[in-house]
């Protein structure tokens, strides 16, 4: 990838460790957040060359910033993505590229691209990396290492910019890059990350005795780690997907059941059929991947 001027809107977690992958390979790097402190703390450290806070007192340096981009990364909340892009679409660079962090794609991906300027191009992206904290103090860029990257596009996108977001995560240091449509991506999202994320908090909501921290062991701790959850941010993730997930919610209550009903009715083969079938689709997430799916 050819060095080019980032700018990141949004300087949380992702969009702090974007920072720091990008500013080290090169690229220069600004960004926008409402928190001045975000922005501080980045300079600071030399994650960024230059920042804004988006705060209505800095429009002029946020109009500067955004026009000197060639590419822009949004690591907006779902419900704030489209309302800040089309307030502020006007601002970006002809040829722009955009594209961002956000966790569920039908929500969001057909309302900015009905409206985007159409010199400008907007290309779906979900990095799979996090961890159970936030805000660009605890940006790290060794998150994306063993990470999945998934690029959403559709019929509206170019091939340049679909090869291009590939190139944005291999500079990133992802090792794994999908490409689905919305609807699958949030088929997908609904199962393995918001599901996993309902259970956890469901698991801690369960079950109300203060001592369990001096009984638990590495599994419950392992299980709930993810319970520690933005509660803003996810209950904005669970309802924009609530279709999809409440149908993996209704699957999984389906295979908890079963294993209810054969450990009731003393089926133990039937039960140790159940944990040699996980355990057998567990190891597949152990073997080293044979190569980056590119569908």
């Amino acid at each position: 990838m050819k060095p080019t001027e980032f700018c990141i809107v949004g300087l949380g977690l992702l969009g702090g460790s974007y920072a720091m992958a990008l500013t080290k390979k090169g690229h220069r790097v600004t960004a926008i957040d409402v928190r001045g402190a975000a922005i501080a703390w980045a300079l600071e450290r030399g994650i960024i060359a230059d920042g804004t806070v988006d705060d209505g007192a800095h429009d002029g340096d946020m109009a500067r910033l955004l026009g000197a981009a060639g590419a822009v990364v949004l690591g907006l909340y779902p419900a704030d993505l489209a309302p800040w892009l089309r307030a502020r679409q006007g601002l970006l660079r002809p040829g722009a590229l955009v594209t961002d962090v956000c966790g569920v794609k039908r929500a969001v991906v057909g309302t900015v691209q009905g409206f985007l300027r159409p010199d400008v191009e907007y290309i779906p992206s979900h990095p799979m990396a996090g961890r159970e904290v936030s805000g660009v103090e605890n940006a790290d860029d060794r998150l994306f290492a063993p990470a999945n990257f998934l690029i959403t596009p559709t019929a509206q996108n170019t091939p340049a910019a679909v090869a291009w977001a590939k190139e944005l995560a291999a500079e990133l240091g992802f090792a794994h890059v999908s490409v689905l449509s919305c609807e699958e991506h949030d088929r997908m999202i609904g199962y393995v990350s918001q599901l996993t994320h309902a259970i956890a908090v469901s698991l801690m909501n369960a079950n109300s005795d203060p001592h369990l921290v001096d009984y638990t062991g590495d599994s419950f701790r392992d299980l709930t780690r993810i319970a520690k959850i933005n509660e803003e941010l996810w209950s904005q993730l669970f309802f924009a997907n609530r279709d999809m997930l409440t149908a993996e919610i209704e699957q999984f209550e389906a295979a908890l059941t079963d294993l209810k009903t054969k450990l009731a009715a003393g089926d133990e083969a039937g039960l140790k059929e159940l944990f040699r079938r996980s355990t057998a689709r567990r190891k597949l997430f152990d073997r080293p991947a044979p190569g980056d799916k590119t569908s």
